[in-house]
């Protein structure tokens, strides 16, 4: 069976998005990913649309899911591309990888790098007046999160002895499963169909505590949006510290519909944001994962 190129896993993800997410709201007309209340979104909303139903040859759907799915969804389509685009890479990023949109309990507690949180989780159950103290919410559960499970020793001298078991040498390594048997997260991504203030700050919150609360090395911390406004996208795109950059799932399709409305509010922003290195297409995702 022949293998997908990135460029039609890209427009797979955008057919799914289209069959399942994208689409006109009854009451107003404007597409579902679009503020009925802004010319601009729904210019641009529309534009894009266009462009992705042209390339695809597959219509934007009749029936929108829920608003309270609509995330959930996105996040799933997000996390199918991912996975089989970023496993083709292989070659470049070696090693297996878990790809999650698990929402559980344990949230990034059942990482190597955050299992002492849910430690601190417990006392503060026991003990709430202490949350006033440390802060909030420590098992933040990402959206899309991917991990990789230790390697074996074996595996590790697979070409040669390496690793001498019987001296003394790497004993806190993480990485060695004879060492640890967590998963060590690789990355953590937040994805965000629309974006509006109150979700904009939840997002930097999210990025700044799995910096500042880890035990180990940094994961990927990245956002995914589908928000057609550029000013919009600013408001996580922005500025440096905590995401490392955020990633639109129609970027070119994006740049030429802002192009075409002549809107130069929104074109600078966007022009700010890609030449900033703050904003990039989802189908660079995958390159910059295996980093």
């Amino acid at each position: 069976m022949k293998k997908s190129k990135l460029y039609d896993l890209r427009v797979r993800y955008h057919k799914k998005i289209l069959q399942e997410l994208l689409g006109r709201r009854s009451e107003s007309g404007a597409f579902s990913n679009a503020d009925s209340g802004s010319k601009a979104s729904k210019e641009i909303a529309a534009r894009v649309a266009k462009k992705m139903e042209s390339a695809t040859g597959v219509k934007a759907c009749m029936f929108l899911p829920k608003e309270q799915t609509l995330g959930n969804i996105f996040a799933r389509f997000t996390a199918d591309f991912l996975d089989e685009a970023f496993r083709r890479l292989h070659h470049i990023r070696p090693g297996e990888w878990i790809f999650s949109t698990s929402q559980d309990s344990k949230g990034i507690s059942k990482h190597h790098q955050y299992e002492h949180l849910a430690d601190l989780e417990q006392v503060l159950t026991k003990h709430p007046e202490l949350r006033s103290t440390l802060g909030g919410d420590y098992l933040i559960t990402p959206d899309i999160t991917i991990a990789r499970t230790p390697v074996s020793d074996q595996e590790i001298n697979r070409d040669g002895i390496f690793l001498d078991v019987s001296r003394s040498v790497a004993k806190l390594a993480p990485l060695r499963e004879s060492v640890n048997r967590t998963s060590i997260l690789h990355a953590s991504i937040s994805c965000k169909w629309t974006i509006r203030s109150d979700r904009a700050q939840n997002t930097r919150t999210e990025a700044l505590n799995l910096i500042r609360n880890r035990k180990g090395k940094v994961p990927v911390v990245v956002a995914v949006t589908f928000e057609p406004l550029p000013t919009r996208i600013a408001s996580i795109a922005l500025g440096t510290g905590d995401l490392d950059c955020t990633y639109h799932s129609a970027l070119y399709e994006l740049q030429e519909s802002v192009d075409e409305i002549k809107n130069e509010d929104q074109a600078e922003m966007l022009g700010t944001l890609v030449a900033g290195r703050r904003l990039r297409d989802i189908s660079d995702l995958p390159f910059d994962l295996a980093i």
